[in-house]
């Protein structure tokens, strides 16, 4: 029978430790590929004729919105006048992109390990008897019949209870907007114009 401490010994931590941290790795990844198809899909029109090369990233122009109202603007000769008036905004501007990234990832694991050893020995005597005696003038004569009974059992065994359990817990935070997106950002928010006619 394996020693609580040779089957300890025996667990694969490698990957039960390293599974879910290579998880995490894929996982904030898998975060950040969504953060660029969010950008391409909402922020921008696709490209008017795709690359036949599927490694270069192109877009097309950024999408925009277009918002018609009614706007009041000074008269020359004073006072004001109600005109018609559109802003376009692109779309990217409007919407919070989501930039997500693991901050903290714990991982808990515990292994139970009890092992029980059992040795049962149980004995069992019985004597008994039976005296029977006879007595005359001269002579006597006496009879004594006895058994006895011995019986003994042994058991013996061992009983081994593991209880494994394993919690991972990941922490994801909305992240800075890296450099590269908050330059696109104020491109962006450059071309912002309104029209009034």
């Amino acid at each position: 029978m394996a020693t609580p401490g040779q089957e300890l010994a025996s667990l694969d931590f490698e990957n039960l430790i390293g599974g879910p941290l290579i998880a995490v790795v894929h996982a904030q990844a898998q975060a950040a590929m969504a953060t660029v198809n969010f950008i391409k899909q909402v922020g921008f029109k696709p490209p008017a004729t795709p690359s036949a090369n599927p490694l270069e990233q192109s877009t097309g122009e950024p999408a925009t919105v277009t918002f018609s109202y009614i706007k009041k603007v000074p008269k020359q000769d004073g006072g004001e006048e109600a005109k018609n008036a559109q802003l376009t905004v692109p779309l990217l501007a409007m919407l919070p992109i989501p930039y997500l990234r693991v901050s903290e990832a714990t991982v808990d694991f515990l292994a139970k390990i009890n092992s029980v050893q059992y040795r049962q020995v149980d004995t069992n005597v019985a004597v008994s008897g039976e005296l029977e005696a006879k007595a005359g003038f001269l002579f006597g004569s006496a009879r004594l019949k006895v058994s006895t009974t011995f019986q003994r059992q042994t058991k013996e065994g061992s009983t081994v209870t593991r209880d494994y359990s394993m919690g991972v817990k990941v922490r994801a935070v909305q992240e800075e907007i890296p450099g590269g997106l908050d330059r696109l950002l104020s491109i962006l928010e450059s071309l912002i114009k309104e029209e009034v006619s």
